[in-house]
């Protein structure tokens, strides 16, 4: 097994602002997040849209993100909105300014719009006492002057705050939760199934089950040297998160060693053929535009497309010789 006395022990926050889109249109409506039923959809038009955020009161009511529209109850004190993209993002980057306060840039991580990583190893003592006092501080500043409410998962790296805040910090009253490596054992391991463990996806999950692992202890404890075999460097990085291991460094620059150009864009409802091309030739232009002012050339063109069931379908060709003009592409 692992000798924790080797590793790095930090301070690692990982904050999320509850329910953040529905949150954020209740705060602009003057209403409480955490007592209005409000849902946020893509397009309140069609019957068959998608929830993309739900209070936790309308949660209750067993409606969450990837719900359909029809399946929202007729009342009147259910509020459906469209969203609203841009304040989102103005409210993020608030919350993001209020954070560096605190920390450097290079200990800040965005990990999504309502999702971050603080590494406040060297910073939380010069403004309380107690790490758990700090985070208080910080929930009580974001609320009270963004109306959003937070909960945080404190951890000795980035795998274990993650996996606090969503199994423990998020369903307690304070918002906080916190893991160490000597919580492990009791903690970690006792995550079932597989996929509510962050990086376990349902088909991994289900390779994993073939095995006969349905917890984290199991995977745990399952020989690395086999997993390494049947699952390639997947295998081990499952055997070492499973052990609350972790070495990713929040200021470390990742360099890629071949680079690559991508462009992607979420639509806000069903698109016809017709208008999945249009959108298919905007990002090829601009993926195009990008390598042109890079001076370099492309030959391996990939695209993937998702549907609102889940689907993904994903293509990839190789061209005979390099191109960075969006007629070759398209």
């Amino acid at each position: 097994m692992y000798n924790y006395h080797l590793l790095e022990d930090r301070d690692i926050l990982c904050i999320d602002q509850k329910s953040f889109f529905a949150s954020v249109s209740c705060v602009e409506k003057g209403l409480n997040p955490m007592e209005t039923k409000l849902a946020v959809v893509a397009d309140t038009k069609r019957q068959g849209s998608v929830v993309l955020a739900a209070t936790p009161a309308l949660k209750k009511l067993g409606i969450k993100t990837g719900s359909r529209l029809f399946e929202i109850p007729h009342r009147k004190d259910i509020y459906i909105i469209n969203p609203s993209m841009r304040r989102y993002l103005e409210v993020a980057l608030k919350i993001s300014k209020i954070v560096l306060r605190y920390v450097s840039p290079k200990d800040l991580y965005q990990y999504s719009i309502d999702e971050f990583f603080m590494d406040v190893t060297d910073s939380y003592f010069h403004f309380n006492t107690t790490l758990h006092a700090f985070c208080d501080r910080l929930i009580k500043e974001i609320l009270e002057e963004t109306g959003i409410h937070c909960a945080i998962g404190i951890g000795s790296n980035m795998l274990l705050s993650k996996i606090a805040l969503d199994n423990e910090a998020k369903i307690q009253s304070n918002g906080l939760a916190e893991w160490r490596y000597s919580d492990v054992p009791t903690k970690v391991w006792s995550i079932q199934p597989l996929s509510n463990f962050w990086g376990i996806r349902k088909r991994t999950e289900e390779k994993l089950n073939k095995r006969g692992i349905f917890k984290i202890g199991q995977l745990a404890q399952y020989p690395c040297s086999l997993l390494k075999r049947e699952l390639g460097v997947i295998g081990v990085d499952l055997h070492l998160h499973a052990n609350g291991i972790d070495q990713s460094k929040m200021n470390e620059q990742y360099q890629t060693c071949t680079p690559s150009l991508c462009k992607s864009q979420i639509l806000m409802r069903d698109y016809t053929y017709n208008e999945c091309k249009v959108v298919m030739q905007e990002l090829i232009e601009e993926v195009a535009s990008r390598l042109r002012a890079r001076k370099k050339l492309a030959k391996t063109i990939s695209f993937s497309f998702g549907y609102k069931d889940g689907q993904v379908v994903s293509k990839q060709y190789t061209l005979q010789s390099g191109t960075n003009l969006d007629k070759d592409i398209f």
